[in-house]
This record gives structure tokens, C-alpha cells and sequence, in this order.
């Protein structure tokens, strides 16, 4: 019996450490693909909400906790500054600004998405590298119809309506979706605070 109960043990130890040794070898396998694709992404969403842009510069001296730990003392508790880069022209001009921000008031989770402004003050629009919405509700924050609220205008807080806009700070919210499109808006609203703080201005009211 104990020769039996040994035996079973070193089988599950040589299964385990196989199992352990294959993951390890597709990890290494898939970790450059991973690493690219994200990368490309966050290229990609960088160059959306800049399209004149050809090069983006990390923010010197950025730091993503004081960055979070600012916003969210201004209100934006659900809301982390991951990241900001400046975008410039050929000339090596600032055109502005792109501030990655990413939401944690979503209804299916976490929403990470870049804010392009401009160094006059006005949100170019929004990209979105990572959401997970319901389809057909809050996956609509990833479509035109609504993305579109958020571009060519003043760098100023927004709120949302469930009717249509009575007024220019106002943004109309995805059919069945608010709880998405208040994450949307706070995270907007976030990158435009903090983009006010860069910049010494203050956010429109």
C-alpha cells in the first residue's frame, strides 16, 4: 500500500513538474508576440488621437501614483493616470498632449483608454487599448456615434444625460449602457484635470 501511494505521489510530481516546465516554455514562446502586440496597440492609440503627430515623448519625470493620487483628490476617485506622452510634429513642435487613463468604474471592469489634447486646450477624441464591456451596450463606448461626443472640443468637465444634450458640456449616454459611458466621461474628465494641473489652466465649468 505504501509502495503504491509512493508511486502514485512521484506520478503526480513528474506530471506537475512537466506541466510546469511546458508553461513555462509557451510563456516564453508567446511573451515577445504579447509584449509587441500591446506595444503596437498602444501605438496605435497614441497616433488616433494625434494623427499629425510623428513622434510621442514620455512626460519627464512622470509618475503614475502622484499622477492617480492628484485626480483622485480632485474627485476622480475611479480613475488612474497610467501614462502621458507629448506629441510633436516634425519640427519637434508640442502639439499637446496624450494622457492614458484607465477607468475602474466600467460595468464589466477596468476601461483603459488615451485622451489626445491639444496645447490650446481642446480634446482631439479618445482611444481605447483595453475594455470589456457587454457587447452590444457598453462596447457602443468603442463606436463613432458615441466616441464622437468626445472630439474637437474644449478641454473642460463633461457630464452625462440620458436625453439629448441641452447644453455643450453635456454628453448623451449609450442606450442601456450609463454605468459605461459615466466611466467614459470620468475618465475624460480625469485626463482633462490632470492635462489643467500640467499646464497651470483650469478646467472649464
Amino acid at each position: 500500500m505504501k509502495q503504491s501511494l509512493f508511486k502514485d505521489a512521484m506520478i503526480l510530481t513528474a506530471i506537475t513538474l512537466i506541466a510546469g516546465l511546458a508553461l513555462g516554455f509557451v510563456y516564453e514562446i508567446t511573451k515577445a508576440p504579447i509584449a509587441k502586440a500591446e506595444a503596437d496597440a498602444v501605438a496605435k492609440a497614441y497616433q488616433t488621437v494625434f494623427a499629425n503627430a510623428t513622434t510621442f515623448d514620455a512626460l519627464e519625470n512622470f509618475d503614475t501614483q502622484e499622477a492617480s493620487s492628484y485626480v483622485q483628490s480632485e474627485g476622480y476617485t475611479e480613475d488612474d493616470i497610467d501614462q502621458v506622452v507629448v506629441a510633436k510634429d516634425t519640427s519637434g513642435t508640442t502639439l499637446g498632449y496624450v494622457i492614458t487613463v484607465t477607468s475602474h468604474a466600467g460595468y464589466g471592469g477596468d476601461i483603459t483608454f488615451s485622451v489626445g489634447i491639444t496645447t490650446d486646450g481642446n480634446i482631439n477624441g479618445y482611444s481605447i487599448t483595453s475594455i470589456s464591456e457587454t457587447a452590444g451596450l457598453g462596447m457602443k463606448a468603442t463606436e463613432e456615434k458615441f466616441s464622437s461626443q468626445f472630439a474637437n472640443i474644449p478641454a473642460a468637465t463633461y457630464t452625462v444625460t440620458k436625453s439629448a444634450p441641452a447644453g455643450d458640456l453635456e454628453v448623451e449616454a449609450i442606450s442601456g449602457a450609463t454605468i459605461t459611458s459615466n466611466a467614459m466621461t470620468g475618465g475624460v474628465n480625469a485626463a482633462v484635470c490632470y492635462f489643467q494641473k500640467l499646464t497651470g489652466g483650469a478646467a472649464n465649468e
